[in-house]
């Protein structure tokens, strides 16, 4: 008698990519489930970045927690410690100047172009362009300069504080301030053209990782993926913080929904911060200070609750802080655009193939030093329950 031995093969294989892998930056692992070589599941896992950010917010005074907010992100250091700020000054009842709302605004729309042209490079890394990735983070130097000249710092501004900002700017920084953006702008609009016109660029971009408006607004997608997709959303025209008011800009909307329109939204959102930047500079209100006295600044924080909006370079970003009379905040809830987009965008990469995967992923700008803040909730009868990430995105528990 011949017995046949059997050699059973899965028809789905498990590949693991993260949390330390080439084409991730941060720590974040997908496992994909592939069919040959097409994806058709990916369960996104996080938690390996976890800092307790919120928990050192509420150990701290509120005018030390401006440094930590500013610490939540490197690349977004400057809309982090704005938003935060804000959320102190409507407990305080306190109003920034003019000029010193304009100037809020001159370094978050410089951090815009500098993120932008960041995650563009990091792109043109992954599709294999080396060269243009280098030229991008050469180029995108002089928005690193020109954020120094304002601020102070190339990177960690430390920039907002309340009622105001801490470094003003005179004629010769406005001067050099306007000669930089005019060469950024040039740079910019030529790397625009190569992401239009290039063949290979189009080729591993166009119609890969395609997001329907439905499914953006479905699933809570933010900032570039949800414009990207046609969804016409941007907390600076809806909420008109700082000067955006004042301030003419258009926000930018692509109906293709695929992961060559979302770089193409961040090169135009780029062009659009230059404008933004340069007429900040031409229009600067004078008759107002933009650096306020610290020492005359209120040390106790009266009771009270409050909700504050920015757009990030990555989508929408909340803080919610809570006092409760003392001198720390009872409170600090964060929501940064990568935990919508991160967590809930994993049915993005169903269909395509496993090469499809590290572009799409980039094509979200992911930050997952952004959005790992907590994971553990206490129940009333005195016991611990682990909750993923996954489920803190969409309110609760199955």
């Amino acid at each position: 008698m011949t017995v046949t031995k059997i050699v059973e093969i899965p028809l789905v294989l498990e590949i693991p990519i993260g949390p330390q892998h080439p084409a991730l930056h941060e720590p974040l692992l997908l496992k994909v489930y592939a069919d040959g070589e097409e994806v058709v599941r990916v369960d996104i896992n996080t938690g390996y970045n976890h800092r307790g950010v919120e928990k050192l917010c509420e150990k701290n005074t509120f005018y030390r927690d401006i440094f930590i907010a500013g610490r939540v992100c490197g690349i977004c250091n400057t809309v982090h410690a704005n938003c935060f700020v804000r959320a102190l000054e409507r407990i305080l009842d306190l109003e920034p100047s003019p000029r010193a709302k304009y100037l809020r605004v001159l370094a978050m729309e410089l951090e815009r172009i500098h993120s932008h042209m960041l995650i563009n490079a990091v792109m043109a890394e992954i599709l294999g362009f080396d060269t243009l990735f280098m030229l991008i983070m050469r180029d995108r130097e002089m928005v690193m300069k020109a954020k120094e000249i304002l601020t102070g710092n190339r990177v960690l501004a430390d920039y907002m504080i309340v009622s105001g900002v801490r470094r003003d700017i005179d004629e010769t920084k406005r001067d050099r301030l306007l000669s930089i953006l005019d060469k950024v702008e040039k740079r910019i609009k030529y790397y625009r053209k190569l992401f239009e016109e290039d063949a290979t660029i189009n080729l591993r971009l166009r119609d890969v990782g395609v997001i329907k408006d439905v499914d953006a607004s479905r699933y809570a997608l933010v900032g570039p993926p949800a414009r990207g997709s046609g969804i016409k959303i941007d907390a600076r025209a809806s909420d008109k913080y700082d000067a955006y008011d004042e301030i003419p800009f258009n926000v930018i909307v692509r109906k293709e929904g695929d992961s060559w329109a979302r770089m193409m939204v961040r090169w135009d959102e780029a062009l659009e911060s230059v404008s933004m930047s340069r007429y900040v500079l031409e229009h600067l209100p004078r008759d107002s200070n933009a650096v306020p006295d610290e020492r005359r600044l209120p040390r106790r924080f009266p009771p009270g609750e409050t909700f504050t909006r920015a757009e990030a370079p990555r989508g929408e970003l909340t803080y919610y802080v809570l006092s409760d009379g003392k001198p720390k905040p009872y409170r600090v809830k964060i929501r940064t655009p990568s935990f919508n987009n991160i967590i809930n965008g994993g049915f993005a990469y169903i269909g395509y193939t496993i090469a499809d995967l590290p572009a799409i992923l980039v094509s979200y700008d992911p930050c997952i030093s952004c959005m790992e803040r907590a994971i553990v909730i206490d129940l009333r009868n005195n016991k611990k329950m682990y909750v993923s990430l996954k489920d803190l995105v969409v309110g609760g528990r199955k």
